[in-house]
């Protein structure tokens, strides 16, 4: 039998593994992200991202995933997602995010940061392990399932948490899509108000896109670059986290890069955008290259989300992604008012 497995995952020329051993399952996170493409053609509003994580949950929970898919599902959710983040700067304009003023930039920083160890404490409080609620507090500070991978890569954790991490993003990004419209509505925000806070508050930047699409006027503009100013927040978390991962693994254990590569690729594509060199070809083709990449990558995060494991891992998760999403929401309103 072990023979068997061992040249199941070989290629037969030495110890190389086999290139083929990731077809299977890519080729599902491929078919679950045509599906999502293809509803999001009948339905424009709806994200390609979001869709790829719900159409996969429910593939996951509903038929047996094949063990030969397992090499794929790992390929889409790390290597990929990561190029995908990556290709995520060239959204980015730095002079749009400068744009913002000194106070509002402060007040990302705020979300970001006062989310994230906000939510550690919440997690500790409620007993949760550190890598478990450190992947949920970066979630709802920074850009949602993104950010869930992102961390992923730097810090000790396992598929249980990565999948109750992204679960909880999904949940309760969701629901803020309309609860900050409604909110701002009946206190009587200004529309560019409600846009910064929609921006500053909400984990996905689709999710963002929906909310700001329904407060109207133009809080949609105001709320993706907010939105664009916590992606940046992506490259100094995860570098500091991968330092302490550093000096936590020590001199023996494996230890993580400095400053993880894909964390660089996303910094260089953020400058190029910036500084204006890059034709609109290449730029539009970078932003097609960062949707299918990153919608193959949510497609394997989804289909890595299964009921016996949100079963397992109890309520507490998601106490704690409740109460840090009311967090970064109140955190972001009351630094929105103060800026303004």
């Amino acid at each position: 039998m072990t023979q068997t497995l061992h040249r199941a995952g070989k290629s037969g020329r030495g110890d190389r593994p086999d290139p083929r051993a990731v077809v299977p399952g890519l080729l599902i996170c491929g078919a679950v992200a045509l599906a999502a493409t293809g509803i999001t053609m009948l339905l424009p509003a709806v994200s390609p991202l979001l869709l790829a994580i719900v159409i996969g949950a429910v593939v996951a929970n509903v038929v047996r995933l094949p063990a030969a898919a397992a090499p794929g599902l790992t390929l889409a959710s790390k290597t990929l997602l990561r190029i995908g983040v990556a290709l995520l700067g060239l959204q980015l304009v730095l002079g749009d995010v400068l744009g913002l003023g000194f106070g509002m930039i402060l007040v990302v920083v705020a979300i970001v940061v006062g989310g994230i160890v906000g939510g550690l404490l919440i997690g500790r409080a409620l007993g949760i392990p550190f890598a478990r609620r450190l992947l949920i507090a970066c979630g709802m500070s920074i850009c949602g399932a993104a950010a869930v991978a992102a961390v992923d890569g730097v810090v000790e954790a396992d598929d249980e948490d990565t999948a109750t991490a992204v679960g909880t993003v999904v949940i309760f990004g969701t629901l803020m899509i309309p609860a900050i419209p409604l909110l701002s509505h009946a206190m009587g925000l200004s529309d560019e108000v409600a846009g910064l806070w929609a921006g500053g508050s909400i984990h996905e930047v689709a999710q963002v896109v929906a909310a700001g699409g329904m407060i109207g006027g133009g809080a949609l503009t105001v709320a993706v670059v907010v939105k664009l100013a916590r992606v940046m927040m992506l490259a100094p978390v995860v570098t500091v986290l991968s330092i302490r991962q550093r000096r936590a693994t020590g001199v023996a254990g494996k230890r993580p890069p400095i400053v993880p590569l894909f964390v660089v690729g996303f910094v260089v594509c953020a400058i190029l955008r910036s500084t204006g060199v890059l034709p609109s070809a290449v730029i539009s083709v970078g932003h097609e290259a960062q949707v299918v990449l990153l919608t193959i990558a949510m497609a394997a995060l989804g289909l890595g989300v299964r009921m016996e494991v949100m079963r397992r891992v109890g309520w507490r998760p998601f106490v704690q992604a409740a109460l840090t999403t009311v967090l970064v929401a109140g955190v972001a309103l009351g630094g929105v008012l103060l800026a303004g």
